[in-house]
């Protein structure tokens, strides 16, 4: 197949990525946001905004979502259109970036599904996760945009 039949595909990989990377950006300041609120039991100006804490891990949990989607569908976008494009996987190092990234946001996302009272590692699990993510957005990225530069005339 030829790049004008996958152009559509590249179109939607893009969108993702950038939506993925605000996503992670909004995570980042409502998880900040959360852990001021829980710690110091006084956070004034969210809750006339966000309904209070309720209403912030609502928020957190909607953009996590949203993230662990976008991330998927990035992976099944790479895998039909390199496969598309070039008939087998592992043209570049972008494959390894992605699969790390999408192995990170998943053990992130279970972590997060763990936090409790009970289980006092799943938050620092959660927290580290997140912060090695953010080394991983940066490697796909930029393993990405070499990727991108194939498929540019």
């Amino acid at each position: 197949m030829n790049l004008p039949s996958f152009l559509w595909l590249w179109k939607i990989a893009a969108w993702s990525m950038g939506l993925s990377l605000l996503a992670y950006l909004m995570l980042a300041i409502t998880g900040v946001l959360m852990f001021r609120a829980r710690t110091s039991q006084q956070f004034p100006f969210i809750t006339p905004f966000m309904g209070g804490n309720k209403g912030l891990r609502s928020l957190h949990y909607t953009m996590g979502i949203s993230m662990v989607s976008l991330v998927l569908l990035l992976l099944a976008i790479g895998i039909v259109g390199t496969l598309g494009h070039f008939g087998s996987l592992g043209h570049s190092s972008h494959l390894v970036a992605g699969l790390i990234v999408v192995a990170l946001v998943l053990l992130s996302a279970f972590s997060a599904t763990q936090i409790s009272a009970r289980r006092s590692w799943a938050r620092p699990l959660h927290i580290g996760v997140n912060i090695i993510l953010f080394i991983g957005f940066a490697w796909v990225s930029l393993t990405g945009w070499i990727v991108v530069q194939k498929y540019l005339p």
